[in-house]
């Protein structure tokens, strides 16, 4: 734990012994527990974050959004809200269930994001994301980290951005992860603010030049470890969400390429055997095989009988009875020669 004082008060900024090299995207309707531990299976090193949850979902909803597989540290929870009371109960929960770190959205551009006050809208207004994160803070002894985007509509100059980090990076943040692209509030869907505007990855870089003691990641356009090892010359860590989730595989070999361990690339074909194991356990607990084999579809990628693998896994995983003897036969039908 390191304290930093501004304006005569004293911020408890913890220590943060977690990698962030590579991570993993929070993805809205994707990234559940079911595709985090499937993750976990291909790298022990990747870091991992929930799909974005509000503070509404876990103060009043009745489902359980919390939940999490003990393998899947290091994990963080991204947090959705603004209102700096609910945010800190928010923080206390996660902190007493678990997570490492709890990441606040301030990147995400949807119309119900907007509406709540939260999401990209709040680069607009780095004080009161300062002013969560700094009562968060005070009330965890794990991190509070930002994922940004580069601006927001005409708000879109260097100096925009580097105002919002240098004042939430005085409340006590310590790791941004910045999108790089801007966002619009207006006029694009979510899905075109993750392809329409154009990236700005230099941006980023001189952030990280004005703020060398921060801890900045980049997020957006990434495809490969080769292209997460070029960004990792400039920052700190990189970020990768869909490509990840339509190539998974790209995971195996993560451990061994960013961090050097010495482990042996897991193979295809263990990644089945442990996640078979793991679907019947979730279905004898009352699951659906789905729940878990939709996140699998892309595994097979590239290679003879992938489409078999995936219509196997989309056709036969409704049926009854369906469990891991269904990701067995899907396996079955690809040819790795």
């Amino acid at each position: 734990m390191s304290t930093q004082v501004e304006s005569g008060v004293a911020l408890n900024i913890p220590s943060n012994s977690i990698s962030h090299k590579l991570s993993v995207a929070p993805m809205l309707d994707w990234t559940d527990r079911h595709c985090r531990y499937f993750y976990r299976v291909m790298s022990k090193k990747t870091v991992l974050y929930t799909e974005m949850v509000t503070t509404g979902a876990i103060l009043f909803g009745k489902g359980d959004y919390l939940a999490f597989n003990e393998e899947e540290h290091p994990l963080v929870l991204q947090l959705g809200g603004s209102d700096p009371a609910a945010m800190t109960q928010c923080a206390k929960i996660a902190e007493q269930r678990g997570y490492d770190e709890i990441n606040i959205n301030v990147g995400c551009p949807s119309d119900r994001v907007q509406n709540g006050r939260f999401g990209a809208c709040l680069m607009a207004e780095p004080s009161l994301v300062a002013q969560c994160l700094e009562q968060m803070q005070a009330a965890v002894d794990i991190p509070i980290t930002v994922k940004s985007r580069i601006g927001i509509d005409d708000q879109d100059s260097y100096e925009f951005l580097h105002r919002f980090i240098n004042e939430v990076s005085l409340a006590g943040c310590q790791h941004f992860i910045i999108h790089a692209r801007k966002a619009w509030l207006s006029g694009l869907s979510p899905k075109q603010n993750r392809e329409v505007p154009p990236l700005d990855y230099q941006r980023v870089y001189q952030i990280k030049q004005d703020f060398p003691d921060l801890e900045i990641s980049i997020n957006g356009g990434i495809k490969s470890l080769a292209e997460a090892g070029e960004h990792l010359s400039h920052l700190d860590g990189v970020m990768i969400g869909r490509e990840i989730y339509q190539n998974p595989y790209l995971l195996a070999q993560a451990d061994q390429t960013l961090w050097q361990s010495s482990s042996p690339v897991i193979s295809r074909a263990q990644v089945i055997d442990e996640m078979a194991d793991y679907i019947d356990g979730y279905v004898s607990d009352g699951g659906r095989a789905w729940h878990v084999l939709r996140h699998m579809l892309g595994l097979c990628n590239g290679f003879a009988g992938a489409r078999l693998f995936r219509r196997h896994l989309s056709d036969s995983s409704g049926q009854a009875g369906a469990d891991g003897k269904v990701l067995r036969e899907a396996f079955a039908r690809v040819s790795f020669d």
